[in-house]
């Protein structure tokens, strides 16, 4: 990652709970893409960003699927909805929800599927559980240990028996802080939190996205 894609690292997704002014602000700003990616790249760079993660999402999710069975998808601090609609595209029944009613305008205005919502990460709720839940690049802009743990507890009872709880941040061993909105925290912690809820974390897949450290953590609820 160069210096110049370095010193923005701190906003570089913009999917999460977070000062609802600013993230207002930045939807309202920029496009589709930077608006929830990576504001150091250009537009070719963030469509790169979004194909990769796309791809390893889809790859991880599986292919099994279909019109009589769909699988029940929830997108957690879904932006403007761009991987809700790629998962309504497969077929899958998508639920998706964001603090920031600006980036909910933009993606109910792209239509697509998904049905959305306005909530925070440790107030949504639903009368059904989902075969998968999704939060990409939300959590660890979570500063507060507190919420953090409100938040992910709260994903963790929406996930069926057999469901995945997918979330990102990094595979570190110890807390790593990256400008002033960006908190990753270990493996562990997250295990720590899920383990006596009964989600076992199953795998990790890097992005491989330049120097990003970031990837998918997979929990697999097994009790």
């Amino acid at each position: 990652m160069t210096d110049a894609i370095r010193g923005e690292h701190r906003t570089f997704d913009g999917d999460h709970d977070g000062p609802p002014d600013y993230w207002d602000t930045r939807h309202r700003e920029r496009d589709e893409l930077a608006s929830g990616g990576h504001i150091g790249l250009d537009r070719p760079g963030n469509e790169l960003f979004y194909a990769l993660r796309l791809g390893t999402l889809l790859a991880l999710v599986g292919d099994l699927s279909g019109p009589v069975a769909p699988l029940y998808v929830l997108d957690a601090g879904c932006g403007k909805g761009y991987f809700a609609r790629a998962l309504a595209r497969c077929g899958h029944r998508v639920d998706a929800f964001d603090a920031s009613e600006e980036a909910l305008d933009r993606a109910r205005a792209a239509g697509g599927g998904p049905r959305y919502t306005r909530a925070r990460l440790d107030a949504w709720r639903s009368p059904w559980p989902y075969d998968i839940v999704l939060s990409v690049d939300v959590l660890f802009h979570l500063l507060d240990d507190a919420e953090w743990s409100a938040a992910l507890r709260n994903l963790a009872s929406l996930v069926r028996l057999t469901g995945r709880l997918i979330v990102t941040d990094e595979d570190t061993a110890v807390p790593r802080a990256r400008g002033d909105y960006i908190l990753h925290r270990p493996a562990a912690a997250y295990r720590a939190v899920l383990e006596p809820l009964g989600l076992r974390h199953t795998e990790f897949r890097p992005y491989g996205f330049r120097e990003i450290e970031v990837g998918f953590h997979v929990f697999t609820r097994i009790r």
